[in-house]
Order: C-alpha cells, then sequence, then structure tokens
C-alpha cells in the first residue's frame, strides 16, 4: 500500500493542483481581487441567503380552475355537436352553478349526443372527470366531479411550475429554487435578483394569448356600458394603448389561443418605428390561423392578452406561413417581457404574489463573514489539536485538510453548484470528516508500534484496517447525504452537495494525499522510530 511509481505521483499532484486551481476564482472574488479576463473564472453561485434576491410565493385559485374547465368543455361540445352527422342542434348553454347545460333542439338526438359527449368526460386519466345526467328528457347537464377537479388543479399546477421555470431560465438567473407547496402554491427563490419588481410582473403574466373576432353586431353605447350581445363578451383595452378605457365586444367561441406558439421575439416595426413582438404558429395553429383571416378579411380581429385588448386591426389580406406580429405601444423592455413570456407557455392559471420577500446583498455579505469566522476558528483548533497529538503526521493532515477545502471549491465552481449558508455548515463538517480520518489511521499507527511491528509494517497495516472503516463510516454519510438531495429543497440541498461532494474530497485528501506523503517520507529518512 506504501508504493508510489511516478506515475501514479505525477497523477496525483495533477489531479489536486487542477481541482484546488479551480477555487482560485472564487477565492478571488470573496477577497474582492480582480480574475484576469482572459483566464477561466468558473464561481460558486451564492445562494438567496449569501447573495441575497428574492422570495415569492404564488398561489393559484381553484374557481380559475374551475371556469377554464367549464369554458373548455363547453366549446369541446359545441364542436362535437357541430361535426356529428347530421349536425345536432343545440341551444340555452348556461354555465350556472359551476355546471354546464344546454337543450337539444330535438329531443330524438339525447342518445346520439351521449355518445359523443361520453368519451371526453373520462379526460386522460383514469378519474372520472364529469357527471352526465339528462332533465325533461331534452336537457343535458355536465357537472364537474371533486376528483375530476383535483386532477385538474393538479395538472394545472405542475405545468404552471414548469412555465414558472422557463420563464426565469429565460431571464438568465443562475440557480433558482421553484417548488411546490401544497395543492395551490409555488415558491420561487431567485439569488442575486438585482429587480424583483421585473421578477413578480414576469410571474404573474399569465400570457393568455387569444385572437377573437370584433362582434360588429355590438352596439358601441351597450358595449361601453358592458351589455355583451348573446355570444359574446367584453374585454377593455389594455393600459397604455390608445383606446384605453373603452371596451371592445368579441365573440366567445372561434377564435385562436396562442397555445400552438411555437416562437415569440421582439423586434421593430420597419415602418411604424414601433416596439412589436414577432410570433410563429406550429403547423396546426398556422393553418388555423390562415383560415380565420382568409374567412374573414376586411373584418376586424382583436388581439387580446390575459383578458386586455392590445389591439384590435382589420384583416386586410389573408395572413399565411404561421407568422404574425402583435403590437400594443410596447417599450423595448415589455415587448422583451411579453416574448419571454409567450416563448415559456401560458400559465393554464393566473398566479398572485401571496407573499414577498427580499434579502439584501449586505445581509448575505454578513453571513458569508461570520460563516468564514467560523469555519476559521473550527480550523485553527483542529490544526494545532492534531499538530499537538500527532507530530509530523498531524502537519500532513493539516496540509491535506488545506488541499480538501480548496478541491471542494473548485469542484462546486466547476458543476455549477450554490453555496447557502447551510453548506458552510456542510464545510464545517467536512473539515471534522476529514480530520476523523487522519486520527483513525495515525491511531492505528500509534497501536501497531505498541504491538511490537516495525515503523513500515506499522504504517502500512495502520492505514490498510483504519481504511476499512473509514470507507464504512463515509459511505453511511453518503447515502445520508443523497436522501437529503432526492427529497429535500433549497438550503437543504445546498447542505447535501458540500456533504457528499466533501465525503469525496475528505478520502482521497485525508487517506490516499497523506499516504503519499508519508511513504515518500518513510523512503527518504528510513526512521527506526516514529513519534506519533
Amino acid at each position: 500500500m506504501l508504493e508510489f511509481p511516478l506515475w501514479k505521483k505525477i497523477s496525483l499532484w495533477a489531479l489536486t493542483l487542477a481541482a484546488a486551481a479551480l477555487a482560485l476564482p472564487s477565492l478571488a472574488k470573496v477577497a474582492g481581487l480582480p480574475w484576469p479576463a482572459g483566464l477561466p473564472g468558473p464561481e460558486v453561485n451564492l445562494g438567496l441567503d449569501l447573495a441575497g434576491g428574492s422570495h415569492l410565493l404564488l398561489e393559484a385559485k381553484a374557481d380559475d380552475v374551475r371556469a377554464q374547465r367549464l369554458t373548455n368543455m363547453e366549446e369541446t361540445v359545441r364542436q362535437l355537436m357541430r361535426g356529428a352527422k347530421p349536425r345536432i342542434r343545440i341551444g340555452d348553454v348556461s354555465t350556472a352553478d359551476g355546471k354546464l347545460s344546454f337543450m337539444l333542439e330535438n329531443a330524438a338526438d339525447i342518445d346520439r349526443a351521449r355518445g359523443l359527449i361520453e368519451p371526453v368526460m373520462q379526460g386522460q386519466t383514469s378519474t372520472r372527470e364529469w357527471d352526465l345526467s339528462v332533465v325533461d328528457g331534452q336537457r343535458i347537464v355536465l357537472t364537474p366531479t371533486e376528483a375530476g377537479l383535483a386532477q385538474a388543479i393538479d395538472d394545472a399546477m405542475a405545468s404552471a411550475t414548469e412555465v414558472v421555470r422557463r420563464r426565469i431560465d429565460e431571464l438568465g438567473t443562475r440557480e433558482p429554487t421553484i417548488i411546490r407547496q401544497g395543492s395551490t402554491r409555488i415558491v420561487v427563490q431567485v439569488p442575486g435578483l438585482q429587480d424583483p419588481e421585473a421578477l413578480k410582473n414576469l410571474l404573474g403574466q399569465t400570457a393568455q394569448l387569444e385572437f377573437r373576432l370584433v362582434d360588429l353586431n355590438a352596439l358601441p353605447e351597450n358595449v361601453q356600458a358592458g351589455i355583451a350581445p348573446p355570444g359574446s363578451e367584453i374585454f377593455p383595452y389594455a393600459p397604455g394603448t390608445p383606446q384605453e378605457g373603452r371596451f371592445e365586444a368579441v365573440r366567445r367561441l372561434g377564435g385562436i389561443r396562442g397555445d400552438s406558439l411555437t416562437g415569440a421575439q421582439a423586434g421593430v416595426d420597419p415602418q411604424t418605428n414601433q416596439n412589436i413582438v414577432n410570433i410563429t404558429f406550429d403547423a396546426q395553429g398556422g393553418a388555423k390561423f390562415a383560415k380565420l383571416t382568409t374567412e374573414n378579411v376586411g373584418k376586424p380581429f382583436a388581439i387580446i392578452l390575459d383578458g386586455k385588448v392590445l389591439s384590435a386591426p382589420v384583416i386586410n389580406e389573408p395572413i399565411i406561413g404561421g407568422r404574425a406580429q402583435i403590437s400594443g405601444n410596447f417599450t423595448p423592455e415589455s415587448a422583451n417581457n411579453l416574448a419571454i413570456a409567450l416563448r415559456s407557455g401560458a400559465l393554464p392559471v393566473p398566479l398572485h404574489v401571496v407573499e414577498e420577500r427580499t434579502v439584501g446583498p449586505d445581509l448575505g455579505a454578513d453571513s458569508i463573514r461570520k460563516g468564514l469566522i467560523a469555519m476559521a476558528i473550527g480550523s485553527l483548533a483542529v490544526i494545532a489539536l492534531m499538530i499537538a497529538s500527532y507530530g509530523r503526521f498531524g502537519v500532513y493532515a493539516t496540509i491535506a485538510l488545506v488541499f480538501n477545502v480548496l478541491m471542494l471549491l473548485g469542484l462546486m465552481a466547476l458543476g455549477n453548484f450554490t453555496l447557502t449558508l447551510p453548506g458552510i455548515a456542510g464545510f464545517v463538517i467536512t473539515i471534522g470528516a476529514a480530520v476523523d480520518a487522519n486520527v483513525l489511521i495515525n491511531e492505528r499507527i500509534r497501536e501497531e508500534r505498541k504491538r511490537g511491528r516495525k515503523v513500515v509494517s506499522a504504517v502500512e497495516t495502520g492505514y490498510k484496517e483504519a481504511s476499512r472503516a473509514i470507507w464504512d463510516a463515509n459511505l453511511t454519510n453518503f447515502i445520508a447525504g443523497v436522501a437529503l438531495f432526492a427529497f429535500g429543497s433549497g438550503p437543504v440541498k445546498g447542505f447535501a452537495v458540500v456533504l457528499v461532494l466533501g465525503l469525496f474530497t475528505s478520502v482521497f485528501t485525508g487517506v490516499t494525499l497523506t499516504r503519499m506523503w508519508v511513504a515518500g517520507w518513510l523512503r527518504r529518512a528510513r526512521p527506526t522510530d516514529l513519534v506519533i
């Protein structure tokens, strides 16, 4: 175990120095020193508690999910009835009391209508999402089930979590924490964010984009009074538009949603020099958009974002090719944020900020300072004890300890991991674990010398036998660290990352490197006794 050929020594030193060198950019940043621009500079990301940032708690309302489900089912039913051969005519559609009900013009169509509707009542899972009943032999009533609503909320929140994640990634932030809390809440933590208000606005924007035909039969005085014609809805114009304060009546059904967008980029209209958002549909969405504009040339259609009309241009000619543009008196920033929201997808349900906290960078700097002080005091106390107890072997353990910290920092920088305040605690524990390995080795060498073994034999046996206990102990800690990372969140994961990486660096520096150094010393000095 004490044989170290030249190639092995070079490999171990190269690995040690390379990993330690990766820590230099992070140390230079903490010390406030500039890092040369031409050199690679991986740095350890600082968590919310160290770098400052924003903490938001977003919540969705179950009533919004219920309303959306009723609207979707109504449109599905109308499409099914129109597509029936022969067509099934319906009237008197109502969504009162959270139920969808409609009257068949011909009672003889009741069985055909049930046969068309029942397959879509099951949804995409095994959960029955709707109950169907027939009233007076001619009216069909669809009632959402509680199990179906719970499944819909769960699906909506899972989708919303991914949309939030994509939007934050588009902002270029590093290592955000995005987790669900309960059935209708999402926790968002973004370290180092300088503009929390922009984040709040972006995450609160549902980005539900719709293209709907304007109802030309609506009387302007009724529209401004909030009275919508049958089959239409009234939406206000968005703030900042020339028509701000006015309303528009649009057809409820037959429009196109922005679900089929494949791209959105902020730009400038070369003719008007206004900020716009260029959008691209997929093949199916492009075909629907082309059909809508082809069949309604000369008619206005409203571009609606999150329940507010951005503009209502007249369709001068069919828009084919799956490309269009959105205008609405945007600034460059608002156009870019809208493009981000559209690219990342619309939220399936509106999210409201119910809690907001901001951690200032000064508090983070104070946490770093106190954490480093604690680590320094602990390290110095351990170093003093090791040197006093084990002499030369304590010096080797101390040097290994320094390399252990540097390698751990370097690996975290290379892996783009985040360091949190609990992560600093993980550093302190790692120092203790590294020293513990050397204590086991040195005590075992001391015992072997007392049993009468010669110096080389005692050292070789000490490393061999102590390594078994070290590997067993670190395997147990590794399992615990993996479990913390898999089931924990935020700072708990930060602690787990440092703990797991520290196990590998501790064993490498505390066992492998010190063994190489001790073997070299024995070969050079050939001592007849050990002071340990």
